[in-house]
């Protein structure tokens, strides 16, 4: 199984927890997508649960372990979205789903060793499946293991945050992150990375899906409309087309890089813009606030058509 460098660190300090038998009974894995939260949990989970483990490590070849791979380890579960009655997926994890977890909690492992339940992501309980939960994590039962696994863990109610010892993921070094990503064989590993932000996963993805074009087009996108070239309708409905919240990452990164030259240089940005410091800065924040707003019920061509008719 691959190892990020920057797990190294989180996965020392859990095994020796692990070796003083002093393993929290809930563990909550944040930080941003990309840093590979779940391919450490996966790993940590199943080196638990392996017959023959060394220094944590599962051997991949024990009954637990080819259970584990299979998905079929009677000491493991895995609770995300579920399936509405209509069959419909559903966009958040309810209280009925909580209950069955703490059901199956309250039943003796099979295998005489841990019981563990990872809910991914964690941060989509609402607020009746949180208080749910709250009850289990106040009355752990012997060797049961909760892993809440969370991109934004800010969602989660402070009542869950405080009942969980907390995993955070943080970005590593530009050198860390770049050695990563040219091991791994990712072309442009530099341009990747800072168009991921310094998400060295994030950046490998992206390279592979060849968003790095797709930064290209928005930036193009907005000097056309910034020169009076383009128009703002039909830049929204490409947009929305294709990737709108990762496009309005890159519109606001784009945006940032444009202040930045202005306060190093003094000269106009690559964009070209007509809007003066302070209303670049609102677009800026615009941009992002829209991104998130993608997700929810409000139409995602206004969103857009609103957010580009105000650059220039």
């Amino acid at each position: 199984m691959s190892v990020m460098p920057w797990h190294e660190e989180h996965w020392a300090r859990l095994q020796a927890r692990r070796a003083r038998d002093a393993m929290p009974h809930a563990l909550l894995l944040c930080g941003p997508a990309g840093l590979g939260k779940r391919e450490f949990m996966h790993r940590f989970a199943q080196g638990l649960l392996c017959q023959q483990a060394h220094d944590g490590e599962p051997c991949g070849q024990c009954r637990s372990c080819l259970l584990f791979e299979a998905g079929t380890h009677p000491d493991y579960a895995v609770l995300s979205f579920g399936l509405r009655k209509d069959g419909v997926q559903r966009s958040e994890i309810v209280v009925d789903q909580i209950r069955e977890l703490s059901a199956r909690l309250a039943m003796a492992s099979q295998f005489g060793g841990w019981q563990i339940v990872c809910i991914d992501p964690a941060d989509a309980m609402n607020a009746a499946a949180a208080n749910a939960l709250l009850k289990t994590l106040e009355e752990p039962s012997s060797q049961t293991l909760l892993l809440l696994v969370a991109d934004a863990p800010w969602r989660l109610p402070q009542t869950i945050r405080s009942r969980c010892q907390r995993i955070e993921f943080h970005l590593p070094s530009r050198e860390t992150a770049l050695a990563w990503l040219q091991q791994a064989g990712v072309k442009d590993a530099a341009v990747a990375l800072d168009a991921a932000g310094g998400n060295p996963g994030m950046a490998r993805v992206w390279a592979e899906e060849g968003s790095l074009a797709r930064r290209q087009e928005v930036r193009k996108d907005l000097g056309a409309l910034a020169a009076g070239r383009g128009e703002a309708m039909e830049v929204a409905r490409r947009w929305l087309d294709n990737e709108p919240e990762q496009r309005l990452w890159f519109a606001a990164q784009a945006v940032a890089d444009e202040m930045k030259m202005r306060a190093t240089s003094g000269a106009a940005g690559p964009l070209a813009s007509q809007l003066d410091n302070e209303a670049l800065d609102r677009w800026y924040m615009s941009a992002n606030r829209t991104r998130e707003s993608l997700r929810g019920p409000l139409r995602g061509d206004l969103l857009l058509l609103e957010l580009l008719a105000g650059w220039r």
